[in-house]
């Protein structure tokens, strides 16, 4: 099993910055893919950015040049530079890994932290 807490969301106006980070514990050694998806109300949950063991970052192209994935090394820290907010960015931002294993994939969620962006 992995753990994941999610923070950094919060109220902003339009044109700032904000950071969230992920923290992952457990069985770090298992996980495949880490990255962020988001989430507004009525919508489907969407990716944002992700990376994976095969050195491959997936980011969505409406984000593209305004919010950029890190990672450490370890895979235990997970972060999302958002900068340049516009109000279509407020939705609930999760931390999500995928465990492979030689039997089945899993998938981990974080509890999600909050963007809202004013205009």
């Amino acid at each position: 099993q992995v753990q994941l807490v999610d923070s950094g969301g919060g109220l902003v106006q339009a044109g700032e910055s904000l950071r969230l980070s992920c923290e992952a514990s457990g069985n770090i050694s298992s996980v495949y893919a880490m990255g962020w998806y988001r989430q507004t109300p009525g919508k489907q949950r969407e990716l944002v950015a992700a990376f994976d063991r095969d050195g491959r970052t997936n980011t969505a192209f409406s984000v593209k040049g305004r919010l950029t994935p890190s990672r450490d090394d370890a895979w235990t820290r997970l972060y999302l530079q958002m900068n340049n907010l516009a109000p279509e960015e407020r939705a609930v931002y999760y931390c999500h890994v995928r465990v492979v294993t030689v039997v089945a994939a899993y998938d981990y969620w974080g509890q999600g932290t909050e963007v809202t962006v004013s205009s």
